[in-house]
């Protein structure tokens, strides 16, 4: 693991990814590809982590979908077995990055950071959403709920959604009083209380409005 859209597929979205989306596109390819995602556009607090990873489809970790569909303790299981069984990067953008570049931005230069740093050479990346980043190292893709359609995209999501849980329960331990192990930085009542009591701390976001909005009193 290495520490738009230009067309769009329209078709009947199924539970959980399975072969058949691969399947769609492997003869058109002829070679392997990655999928994109990211965890954590929305929350107040704490970094945006956009992963990549690039699968082998003879040897699959078995219950892959969108991650928020998935249990915190089936997350962690399949987090560990992507990293053995795929190609996998990850890029953390902080707070302040978000705050410098916007959140928009900081998630496509995340994109373009895990797409160059995979070491497996893919011929496509398929991305979560409606946004593609631009100088990808090849071809990217956008993919409408893609992490509940294309494996790879929802091994990408797992990892960026563990990767970044993790991230917040372990500034839980220096900021107990804010409940970023439970909420994980999102704009829960819970977090707005401990804002109220405590204040702004450097991993909150000061380009967001109820941040800016506090600051500015």
């Amino acid at each position: 693991m290495s520490y738009f859209a230009n067309s769009l597929f329209d078709i009947a979205f199924p539970d959980a990814p399975d072969l058949r989306f691969e399947r769609s596109v492997e003869q058109d390819l002829q070679g392997r590809f990655a999928g994109i995602d990211e965890a954590g556009r929305g929350p107040w607090a704490g970094p945006v982590v956009v992963a990549a990873a690039s699968l082998d489809y003879d040897n699959l970790p078995e219950g892959l979908n969108d991650s928020k569909k998935l249990t915190e303790a089936k997350r962690e299981e399949l987090f560990e077995q992507i990293l053995e069984m795929a190609d996998v990067s990850v890029c953390v953008q902080s707070a302040q990055t978000v705050d410098r570049i916007n959140i928009r931005e900081a998630t496509l230069q995340g994109m373009r950071t895990c797409a160059r740093s995979l070491s497996v050479p893919v011929k496509r990346f398929f991305i979560d959403g409606k946004d593609v980043p631009h100088h990808l190292p090849q071809e990217g893709q956008a993919l409408i709920k893609g992490d509940g359609r294309c494996l790879a995209i929802s091994a990408a999501s797992i990892v960026a959604k563990v990767t970044r849980d993790r991230l917040m329960v372990k500034m839980d331990r220096y900021l107990p009083e804010y409940g970023f192990a439970k909420h994980k930085g999102y704009g829960t009542k819970q977090h707005q209380e401990a804002l109220a009591a405590h204040g702004v701390t450097p991993l909150h976001r000061c380009s967001f409005r109820p941040i800016r909005e506090m600051i500015e009193g």
